[in-house]
């Protein structure tokens, strides 16, 4: 269904998928999860009404980031020995893209299949300053509770990437999550300076420190629940996110070597209709600043290669529609 417009008169449009245990609705706007219900009717991501709310109120709520999702210190990166300025658009850094990243463009999609979506975008040399023409895929399956995300990108000329899903989950359906429990398969995570760039050096131990989740803890426990770092997987690493009230459950599986936690304190519930930790992101991704840091992971993209990446978020405890 046709949902608006932009205001360059872009169509966008809503897709629904439905397998027998979540619907999930998707738009073509930064190729928007805008809602994942379960087979109960809770609505377990935090979603807005109209495009206009997506362009001007989000908080890149269920968006697809790009083209390099998390932060790159001071908006400049060298690749090959040529130097690249990007937007400055979050306290002297570049955040998710720029100023009109993914999550602001209208993507095509076409059905992949009975329970899939395939969105696609491309992304022109220089836009928001990246080099290289990208072609972008990114794929939304439903397989029984689980939602998969595949991503799929080629490149013209050598460029950086860092692709992930921005959703803020409550498996609560409302209220905060602070007493949501959260365990991450990771004992290293990236320290950060005030402007959320990771320090130099080799990532942290988290043994000993607030950023311990090894063992199931509550977002609450520590440090009021106030997180915004980049944890390092173990190979195979998982997430897994439970609510005590409901016993509802969700885990999360990947192929990147990273993921972004983030448990939306800085919702306010006036530029956003959400509150302080009305959801948490798991945003799984290559390490911010990657392009800057040779020690991490690389996010180099070079013609003749394919960026490919895999996403699942498994629901337990839903009952069959």
């Amino acid at each position: 269904m046709r949902l608006g417009e932009t205001p360059a008169g872009e169509a966008v449009h809503r897709h629904v998928l439905t397998s027998g245990r979540l619907q999930v609705a998707i738009l073509t706007l930064g190729a928007v999860v805008q809602s994942i219900r379960l087979a109960d009717g809770t609505e377990v991501v935090l979603g807005l009404p109209t495009v206009e709310d997506y362009l001007e109120r989000s908080r890149y709520f269920g968006a697809v980031v790009g083209r390099y999702g998390n932060r790159i210190a001071h908006g400049r990166f060298t690749l090959d020995g040529v130097p690249y300025r990007l937007a400055r658009n979050n306290n002297g850094h570049s955040l998710h893209g720029g100023e009109r990243g993914f999550d602001k463009r209208v993507w095509r999609a076409e059905p992949d299949g009975e329970r899939a979506l395939r969105l696609s975008y491309l992304s022109k040399d220089g836009e928001e300053g990246y080099p290289g023409t990208l072609a972008v895929t990114v794929t939304y399956r439903l397989d029984g509770a689980a939602l998969g995300i595949g991503y799929h990108a080629t490149t013209d000329a050598p460029t950086v990437l860092n692709l992930t899903n921005h959703s803020y989950f409550n498996l609560a359906g409302g209220g905060d999550v602070r007493g949501h429990v959260v365990t991450i398969d990771a004992d290293h995570y990236l320290p950060v300076d005030e402007g959320k760039i990771p320090l130099a050096g080799p990532p942290a131990p988290v043994a000993g420190t607030p950023f311990d989740f090894t063992e199931p803890t509550t977002v609450a426990a520590r440090l009021d629940g106030a997180y915004d770092h980049c944890y390092v997987l173990r190979p195979g690493g998982r997430m897994r996110v439970a609510e005590p009230v409901s016993g509802r459950a969700m885990t999360v599986t990947t192929t990147e070597p990273g993921v972004q936690f983030y448990t939306g304190h800085l919702l306010d519930g006036i530029a956003t209709p959400y509150g302080r930790q009305a959801g948490l992101c798991l945003e799984t991704q290559r390490f911010p600043d990657s392009p800057n840091r040779p020690d991490y992971p690389s996010a180099v993209l070079r013609p003749g290669e394919e960026h490919v990446s895999a996403t699942t978020y498994a629901f337990e405890d839903c009952n069959r529609l």
